[in-house]
């Protein structure tokens, strides 16, 4: 059975929303995971393997941050080719969003 459309949709945008909140401030997975979570309702599962391939892709690096309850947190930030494939992924989907607009909504932004 296919996967629905909204599931496709969100699949399709999560590794730019990873980048994009790891663009604003570092961060640890969990952190990530949730706020992806509240806002665009993706599941945790779906987030530690593209945290995984986002490393090993050269994209983010980690680093460990001391917590004052529990063990050390790993923590993620974007490198320099993190950074430069944010900036293009990120005009990239503003280029297909405006047209998908266009087409879906008829110009009436």
């Amino acid at each position: 059975m296919p996967e629905p459309i909204e599931i496709q949709l969100k699949k399709g945008a999560l590794e730019l929303c990873v980048l994009a909140l790891l663009h604003s401030q570092d961060s640890y997975a969990y952190e990530i995971a949730s706020r992806l979570s509240d806002q665009i309702g993706m599941g945790e599962g779906t987030i530690y393997p593209l945290m995984r391939r986002l490393q090993s892709d050269g994209l983010v690096e980690t680093y460990l941050v001391e917590s004052p309850a529990g063990p050390p947190r790993k923590y993620y930030r974007l490198t320099e080719p993190g950074k430069r494939s944010f900036a293009s992924q990120k005009d990239a989907w503003s280029s297909f969003s405006g047209a998908v607009d266009q087409i879906v909504f008829g110009g009436a932004k």
